[in-house]
């Protein structure tokens, strides 16, 4: 069971059943009669979308969403047609006469749904009075297992009705007490907290008396009581190490609103931070954070450079940057600050000293990432040392593949000269054999010709062995090629990169390598950050002759990266098809000419937090009476009944 989900109301195999109620069974069977003809005809867009592992709660029967804001609680209610019975008080009348139930006027059921189907209390305070504001069929809303947004939708995607519904203050409550419908027909149902557009939690199961303590000057603290149903972000500032061969990465996570307790942004008592004054913002920041948390490598404190700093768009479980500049609101705006230490090779030990804690932040989630994986920590002020040693037993550094030297000028040469050797042989055995015939014997002069054209035939077989280049000596000049290529970008300095891709590439080629690899490398929405290469696999390859010695090949191959980033783990995987020309270029082989035939991803299966998808909206159908009921004057307008707020 995954947590937070002990408390969650199980629907039990048997129970007793109050005379003159329908059994689950014959309402479910009623629900998918009654929807038959609204599921038909209605037009569904389809959209195959990447591979995700799923989170149950995300994927729950019923999905709902509380907005909690001053005026009050607006929840977006999306219930699955198995969980029909458990909020049946919300259903039309028209609708819950047809699911079996004995009429009840639908003022006094929907005093019923707020009070204890669905209800939102405040601490010490009886059920808030709710209303509904609308109500109508909807698709299945799929939610990415990373973000909790959107997904495209499937084909014929599950029916849902969605409510909106609204809990109004009467006096700005401390706290809240949320609940879900219990007792025979309690729904499945996964729920999410936004105060004032901050998530509180992830996505979590709903149960009984969930306890939020709300916190109005600053609702990035607000909290349940239930450590169970904290979200991931949950602490205002984190930092993480990255120990790479040749750099380490100092990243900062932190609200311009905390910082402003040690450095003056100009943010005090301000709700938004304009675009106009975000870039001097950050600059101030980096300059800041620069003198902060001191960085030591193998005993030695070196002097970081600011790789990058951006505003950080961060959803439930998932950090992109905020490409294009937009005010951002204060208390939710976050910053992520890289600084990087250029090092010669693996170091031995690496330590971070955290220097920023207040009343607020005495507790800072650190980790220390290796090409094992990452070690959490906590840092406090009696503890506020993060500390790196390589224990790795068998680290992996980049390292360049070497290839056998192309075949030299005596041995090509030797590859057309066997041919012409010998058929002077042939043609001097030839003159030999008929002399013998015609006169009993040959002359002396032909037989040291023959012996003579023998030993040079043998010779030249001999020294252009080499010089044909077979099936598997192609593979492994091609593979070695593009692995020297892409582990060039394992450098940081751009001199480097260059030196090391001119070892495997030449002419105006190199260039243009650089730029598009460079491209290929960087992760979308991450503010530029760049993968690195951990496998290449050749898919398919076939070869042809070439031009100065070398050849020409079609190649198809599958390059996987991930880059570790904002405290998590990027990956891609590319597919490349492309036509290479690889020729001999001063006893060493060389790209000589690349076209690109075709580029495309392929899903990554696992925990990615690379969000480059693109989202595409479901427009929802209406429920009407035309869709739903039959005849349509037998029951009254969705719309109608709820466009009047019952009497309370």
């Amino acid at each position: 069971m995954p947590e937070g989900d002990r408390n969650v109301a199980t629907r039990p195999s048997c129970h007793l059943r109050p005379r003159g109620r329908p059994s689950l069974d014959a309402i479910l069977q009623r629900v998918r009669r009654l929807l038959l003809v609204a599921l038909v005809g209605m037009t569904v867009t389809s959209v195959r979308a990447d591979a995700i592992v799923q989170v149950r709660a995300m994927t729950a029967s019923t999905i709902a969403e509380y907005f909690v804001d001053e005026p009050g609680v607006r929840v977006e209610l999306e219930v699955g047609l198995s969980d029909l019975p458990a909020f049946r008080n919300l259903l039309p009348d028209g609708l819950y006469a047809k699911l079996g139930y004995e009429p009840r006027p639908l003022e006094q059921r929907l005093l019923e749904f707020f009070a204890r189907d669905l209800p939102v209390s405040p601490m010490a305070g009886v059920p808030i009075r709710g209303r509904v504001s609308r109500i109508e069929l909807r698709d299945r809303v799929r939610r990415d297992e990373i973000t909790g947004e959107a997904l495209p939708a499937e084909d014929d995607p599950e029916k849902t009705v969605f409510a909106e519904l609204f809990y109004p203050f009467e006096t700005r409550p401390e706290g809240l007490i949320l609940s879900g419908p219990s007792g025979p027909t309690a729904a499945s149902i996964g729920f999410v907290v936004y105060h004032r557009g901050l998530p509180v939690n992830d996505f979590r199961y709903l149960a009984l008396d969930y306890q939020l303590d709300l916190d109005w000057r600053d609702p990035w603290y607000s909290r349940f009581r239930n450590r169970n149903l904290r979200r991931a972000y949950d602490a205002p500032m984190s930092g993480f190490i990255y120990v790479e061969p040749y750099e380490v990465r100092k990243e900062i996570i932190a609200r311009p609103k905390d910082l402003q307790e040690w450095i003056d942004l100009g943010l005090e008592g301000a709700s938004i931070i304009p675009a106009e004054v975000q870039p001097e913002l950050m600059r101030r920041v980096a300059d800041f954070l620069r003198r902060r948390h001191r960085v030591v490598i193998d005993g030695r404190e070196i002097e970081p450079e600011l790789a990058r700093i951006n505003f950080l768009r961060r959803t439930l479980r998932n950090s992109t940057v905020v490409d294009s500049p937009e005010d951002l609101d204060t208390i939710s705006a976050t910053l992520g600050v890289i600084f990087v230490y250029p090092t010669d090779g693996l170091p031995e030990r690496v330590t971070m000293e955290w220097d920023l804690f207040h009343e607020r932040i005495e507790r800072v989630p650190v980790a220390a990432v290796d090409q094992a994986g990452p070690l959490p920590s906590v840092l406090t002020p009696d503890d506020p040392l993060l500390v790196w040693d390589n224990f790795l037993t068998n680290p992996v550094l980049p390292t360049l593949v070497a290839t056998e030297a192309p075949p030299g000028t005596v041995a090509r040469t030797a590859i057309w000269l066997r041919w012409l050797l010998g058929t002077g042989l042939l043609a001097t055995l030839v003159t030999a054999v008929a002399q013998r015939r015609r006169q009993g014997n040959f002359a002396r002069s032909v037989g040291v010709a023959a012996v003579v054209l023998l030993l040079l035939t043998a010779s030249a077989f001999w020294l252009g062995r080499d010089a044909r280049l077979s099936e598997a000596h192609q593979r492994q000049i091609v593979s070695a090629l593009l692995h020297n290529v892409y582990r060039a970008f394992d450098f940081r300095d751009e001199e480097r990169i260059y030196d090391v891709l001119e070892r495997s590439v030449t002419g105006d080629l190199l260039t243009r390598i650089y730029l598009d690899t460079r491209r290929g490398l960087e992760i979308r929405n991450q503010g530029g950050a760049r993968a690195k290469v951990k496998d290449l696999k050749l898919v398919e390859l076939e070869t042809g002759s070439g031009v100065n010695g070398g050849f020409v090949a079609r190649v198809v191959w599958d390059v996987s990266g991930s880059v570790g980033h904002w405290g998590h783990v990027h990956r891609r995987t590319n597919r490349y098809h492309a036509d290479l020309g690889i020729e001999p270029v001063g006893r060493v082989w060389k790209l000589t000419s690349l076209q690109m035939l075709e580029e495309e991803r392929l899903p990554t299966i696992g925990r990615s937090a690379e969000v480059g998808l693109d989202r595409l909206g479901v427009r929802p159908s209406r429920w009407s009476r035309r869709d739903l009921w039959t005849p349509a004057s037998s029951v009254p307008d969705l719309v109608t009944i709820f466009s009047v707020t019952p009497a309370w």
